[in-house]
């Protein structure tokens, strides 16, 4: 790799025409990977990326004039100091909030190297330039909201919010929900027959540890093998399976840990209090995200608990 304080004017440059070539064709896959479920957004960052072949043109003019007509292939990774870029197509489906964000670190990089770049430049000509489009930088994030308020009316960034929550919950909120639902129920049965039937913490703290993380690795895989997403639109696969094993495990472990406490009726006093919290919880994310009443959804998440812990107390005491 080559330090940035190495390169020549010419070598400058070419690095600038090929900056300005990826953000283009990053903001174009933006737009591509925007456009059929936020499509005002996807018009905010095809204008975005007019303005990035707009400012590629002007520094391949001025390479001709001073250099000729052989531009060298200089690359963000040639050279040290920039931020890993992640490809887009690797990172489908985009999240509305970090490709703005993404977008917003592409706008700050780019007037810093040019910056820099204007700092070190000997000819007027290739200083005014650099100089420019550092300013132009400096305003593009303003330009972008211009662009967004145009393309955005009040309707369009409303529609296209509730867009963003219904793939949060379809995405995130339901494999999360439903790993938590069964890790915190389905684990009750096991964890207090054990209790019951040992009369030892260890034993059932054990016993519980193994059920939590057994049953997060069977959710994990169960969903995440469910569908592709490519239908549904419920995103990658592994991410929804991860998020459904790792919230499996973690309603388990919830009421196992109180069996760490040494002494037994302590131990079972505070694993059901951690079980009225967990279906607490539940409910609660039923009720703000799933749109259910919060009653109903204290019944049915009640009643399946109540069901399975009876079942697990009856076992256990047998």
């Amino acid at each position: 790799m080559r330090d940035f304080n190495s390169l020549t004017e010419r070598e400058i440059l070419a690095l600038a025409i090929s900056l300005e070539e990826e953000d283009e064709r990053i903001y174009a896959d933006f737009a591509d990977g925007l456009r059929q479920e936020f499509p005002s957004t996807a018009a905010v960052f095809e204008g975005m990326q007019q303005e990035e072949s707009g400012h590629r043109r002007r520094l391949i003019e001025l390479f001709r004039a001073k250099f000729g007509e052989h531009i060298p292939l200089v690359r963000r990774h040639d050279i040290r100091g920039f931020l890993v870029r992640k490809p887009i197509w690797l990172i489908r489906p985009l999240n509305l909030d970090k490709v703005r964000a993404q977008a917003s670190a592409f706008e700050v990089e780019s007037r810093r190297f040019y910056e820099h770049a204007a700092a070190r430049a000997q000819d007027a000509g290739i200083r005014q330039l650099l100089d420019d489009l550092a300013q132009e930088e400096r305003t593009h994030q303003d330009k972008a909201e211009d662009l967004g308020k145009t393309k955005l009316g009040t309707d369009a960034r409303e529609a296209e919010e509730e867009t963003n929550r219904r793939l949060f919950v379809l995405q995130i909120v339901q494999p999360g929900l439903a790993g938590l639902m069964d890790g915190s129920v389905s684990t009750l049965a096991p964890v207090f027959a054990a209790a019951l039937a040992t009369r030892s913490s260890h034993d059932a703290f054990a016993v519980g540890l193994a059920a939590s993380i057994g049953a997060g690795i069977s959710m994990g895989f169960a969903e995440a093998l469910s569908d592709d997403g490519s239908l549904t639109g419920r995103g990658l696969p592994w991410a929804r399976g991860f998020i459904c094993g790792l919230m499996t495990s973690v309603g388990g472990i919830g009421h196992t840990l109180p069996f760490l406490i040494p002494g037994f009726n302590t131990a079972m006093v505070a694993a059901a209090a951690v079980v009225v919290a967990e279906l607490g919880a539940i409910t609660w994310i039923r009720k703000k995200y799933m749109e259910t009443s919060a009653i109903s959804a204290a019944l049915q998440v009640g009643l399946g608990g109540a069901l399975v812990f009876l079942t697990g107390v009856l076992i256990g005491s047998s």
